[in-house]
């Protein structure tokens, strides 16, 4: 009887080598915050996609959306230990690990969304963004549009004069910090997620973000006046795990290089779109749209284009390459 069951399971385990693959699937973990419907979640499905036609017998693509990994600053934590292997992440986060993205918050640094679509779609920038990094366990493959960060308040912003001595929630950062300094404004630096009740509380009278804030977060509620002074746009980089993208074959990372450019291209014109729909959404709660001379707000802050450059010498080669855009 025994030897019978040997006999089986022989066979069995002979015709199980017979079938099954060389090697099993390489599982590639994505980790974001957003919902289902943003425009990042759609352009990782993508991300996923790309690779899975072009290398689906070596890699699986699995995605987890709606922070189900953690918080943003968690899931970096786990890039950089090869736990989750891509995730995208604002460049200001990336400021205190490498302080060449502080290019990204020095105000007013393009004067349209065009101009710094162009820039962060060039593959030179990203080259230059990736040579520092190898040594910081992630790499940038592509950046993401998180659109114009603009003020928006229960007050309405026709001129730079009308920032004066209010107070603003705004996101952490040097850099933004002196742009409020030269407005003669009050910054508060909070948690987004804590920027609801502060509003509702009459803590900040307003907050700078792009038009999503208004309908997402329910700001529009308590700010009624959103006006387009457009004074930084803030890139979310798309980054891998440095040791995992080195590990990869030539002709494997040029895969998911290129998925990362098919992301991005998709991902700016999902944004487009899920931003139309917000301005008549945030005109429905009530909010209204104001077009203000920029150049007036620019003009603030333009003298501390120098110093910016001379505190952080790691922006310099980076803001001239903005200024073949301008």
């Amino acid at each position: 009887m025994k030897l019978c069951r040997l006999i089986i399971l022989s066979v069995m385990l002979f015709l199980f080598g017979l079938t099954a693959p060389a090697y099993a699937k390489i599982t590639v973990t994505v980790a974001h915050t957003h919902v289902e419907t943003h425009p990042q979640h759609k352009a990782f499905l993508v991300f996923k996609n790309y690779i899975e036609n072009e290398l689906g017998e070596r890699y699986e693509i699995q995605i987890y959306p709606n922070g189900l990994a953690g918080s943003n600053e968690q899931v970096f934590s786990l890039v950089k230990m090869n736990s989750i292997q891509f995730m995208a992440i604002s460049a200001s986060l990336l400021e205190n690990s490498s302080k060449q993205y502080a290019i990204f918050s020095v105000p007013y640094l393009f004067r349209s969304e065009e101009v710094y679509e162009n820039f962060i779609r060039d593959p030179e920038v990203i080259a230059e963004l990736q040579a520092q990094e190898k040594r910081k366990f992630f790499r940038p493959l592509s950046a993401f549009t998180a659109g114009t960060r603009n003020f928006y308040a229960s007050f309405p912003i026709r001129t730079v004069d009308d920032l004066k001595d209010r107070n603003f929630r705004v996101q952490i950062g040097r850099n933004t910090g002196l742009m409020m300094e030269a407005f003669g404004a009050n910054d508060y630096v909070m948690s987004f997620r804590d920027v609801y009740t502060a509003l509702k509380r009459g803590v900040v009278e307003g907050a700078e973000n792009n038009e999503l804030a208004l309908v997402d977060q329910k700001h529009g509620e308590f700010c009624k006046y959103y006006s387009y002074d457009g004074h930084q746009m803030i890139p979310d980089m798309l980054i891998g795990s440095e040791e995992f993208l080195s590990s990869l074959p030539t002709e494997d990372y040029e895969v998911f290089r290129a998925a990362a450019m098919e992301a991005q291209r998709v991902e700016i014109r999902e944004w487009k779109s899920r931003v139309k729909k917000a301005i008549k959404q945030a005109e429905d709660m009530g909010v209204s749209f104001i077009k203000v001379d920029s150049q007036s707000f620019r003009n603030k802050v333009l003298p501390l284009h120098d110093s910016l450059l001379t505190d952080n010498p790691a922006i310099r080669k980076l803001y001239v390459m903005t200024l073949k855009y301008q």
